[in-house]
């Protein structure tokens, strides 16, 4: 994939859809500043200088909503200062500068890391994700199953990934729609997936594998998940990651497939195909 700048792909396609900003709930921005600092932070030659990242997140939000930066945005993020709400649209530029600081810093650093850049990107994306997951996870009190050996298990997993689902809704990451489901059938890589609820168990069973489908309405970050892929080719994937390591504390890899792409898809319904393993 050949990558383009900020201003090219952003005259590609504008996501006018998300100019009217919606407010952002406290606990999902307190959660998200904990996961995404601690873990932008701690990167091999992090000096904790924020002036790039308060630069790309006046250049995001000037280029992409034609709106100015507040002096505070990034150090309120960053102190879980939230008496000023964070607004969609904030929370869009703040994710897109910290994840492409981030990603310059492991590509200026690679003889530091142990893999591929692609492979060490997504492993941040992936640390995020499973430090958002803690936080949610205590917060919500989710009653996690400690395996999928069972129909009881397999609605205990249901319920969990359902209030997570919910909290992201309410607070405002998906604008107006949820859905997680074991219920699939896609044409994928030049073949039909057809799988319902009821086979879903019995296909991990037998066959070490099987599929899902996520839905999301608007999720906010839509607009720099697909920005930061066409520019430096890997997103975030912020809820992706929360769920995927939901899966992995009970001994599941779960992830979307390599080839998903955020720009294939509209806004109100972006849909992933994952797929499901027992962990070795």
């Amino acid at each position: 994939m050949k990558h383009k700048t900020l201003h090219q792909i952003v005259a590609e396609q504008p996501f006018r859809e998300f100019g009217d900003w919606w407010a952002m709930g406290p606990e999902f921005l307190s959660f998200m500043s904990e996961a995404i600092v601690s873990e932008w932070s701690t990167l091999h030659h992090d000096d904790g200088n924020l002036a790039p990242v308060k630069t790309y997140v006046s250049e995001y939000l000037a280029v992409v909503f034609d709106r100015e930066a507040r002096a505070t945005l990034v150090d309120d993020f960053l102190n879980k200062s939230f008496s000023q709400q964070i607004q969609s649209g904030e929370f869009d530029a703040l994710s897109y500068a910290f994840f492409r600081s981030a990603f310059e810093l492991i590509e200026q650093h690679m003889t530091s890391y142990n893999y591929p850049l692609e492979r060490e990107r997504r492993l941040f994306t992936k640390r995020v994700g499973k430090s958002f997951f803690k936080l949610l996870h205590s917060h919500l009190s989710l009653n996690l199953p400690p395996d999928l050996n069972d129909d009881n298990n397999f609605g205990r997993l249901k319920e969990s990934i359902q209030e997570v689902g919910e909290f992201l809704q309410v607070q405002g990451y998906l604008r107006d729609h949820f859905r997680f489901s074991f219920t699939v059938e896609v044409e994928h890589a030049g073949r039909a997936i057809k799988q319902t609820e009821v086979d879903f168990l019995e296909d991990l069973r037998n066959n070490n594998i099987a599929y899902a489908l996520y839905e999301m309405g608007y999720p906010v970050i839509l607009p720099s998940a697909v920005y930061l892929y066409h520019t430096l080719g890997e997103a975030q994937h912020h809820s992706s990651r929360t769920i995927e390591e939901l899966f992995d504390l009970i001994g599941y890899e779960a992830r979307e497939t390599d080839d998903f792409d955020p720009t294939d898809y509209p806004s109100e319904l972006v849909v992933e195909l994952w797929e499901i393993r027992k962990l070795a």
